[in-house]
């Protein structure tokens, strides 16, 4: 969803005629070749082939001419049929482009629903991302200090710089995702009377550990219900006796958060 939308679907024709085998059939028809055509539709020639056989061996009319020299020279042209069929596509392509327009219309009029899906629609390699609301914002001459209250209560601070602040618009109470890499979580099982200098220190339960060949993804609730995933090395999780049920602590510099908002 590269273009900021919320919905997204693929067209196809009796199951299997997509979007790559209409361009391979337009750029077919524009070039005569089937050659040229692989290559403008991003297609090897083998494979240009394959799309185009399967399609011919379950048409009732021939889809494709080939001409071998003369003078109009050799190629291979689409027949009636298959012309019929590109300007159904095409027809159905427009229609099916304005049916997804309509219901983005449509959701629109549900912000709880669409908010849901715009904080979903993001992709991103940082395994926890939280949804919350900016609760405050300190901005001064070169950094910036914001603190989010996610859904299940506990808060996320954030350091950044001043100018990245002032392009994201961030007040209190604009809407938020805080999203922490699970490479940047410390656990701690024993502070053992110290304190750390991080600013976000959650504490939860180890509710599930996925045991990798050198580390694990340690997975701690929060007592408000979210859950913040840790990447420990697997002689961490054995030095540190974590289990599930065993308290913890996901410690986390406040520099180690991305801050993410809509305009």
């Amino acid at each position: 969803m590269a273009d900021g939308s919320l919905l997204s679907a693929d067209l196809k024709l009796a199951g299997r005629l997509d979007a790559r085998f209409f361009a391979l059939l337009e750029a077919l028809g524009a070039t005569g070749s089937i050659n040229r055509a692989a290559r403008t539709a991003g297609l090897s020639y083998k494979g240009a082939w394959l799309l185009l056989e399967t399609a011919c061996n379950l048409a009732n009319e021939p889809l494709l001419e080939t001409a071998t020299g003369g003078a109009g020279g050799g190629g291979t042209r689409l027949t009636p049929a298959a012309h019929g069929l590109l300007a159904a596509w095409l027809a159905l392509q427009t229609e099916h482009r304005e049916f997804l327009r309509t219901q983005e219309a449509r959701l629109a009029q549900l912000p709880a629903l669409a908010g849901l899906l715009r904080r979903m629609s993001m992709k991103t390699t940082a395994r926890n991302q939280f949804a919350g609301t900016v609760s405050a914002v300190d901005v001064g001459p070169v950094s910036a200090e914001v603190t989010i209250s996610i859904k299940s209560g506990d808060e996320i601070t954030a350091t950044m710089t001043s100018a990245a602040a002032k392009r994201l618009k961030l007040k209190k109470g604009k809407e938020a995702l805080a999203l922490i890499k699970a490479s940047a979580i410390v656990l701690v099982t024993d502070f053992a009377g110290w304190q750390l200098s991080a600013r976000n220190q959650l504490a939860g339960t180890v509710s599930r550990i996925e045991k990798g060949a050198v580390s694990s993804l340690v997975i701690l609730t929060l007592p408000g219900g979210a859950a913040i995933t840790a990447s420990v090395t697997n002689e961490g999780v054995e030095a540190l006796g974590l289990k599930v049920g065993a308290p913890a602590t996901a410690v986390f510099k406040a520099y180690s958060v991305m801050v993410a908002t809509q305009p």
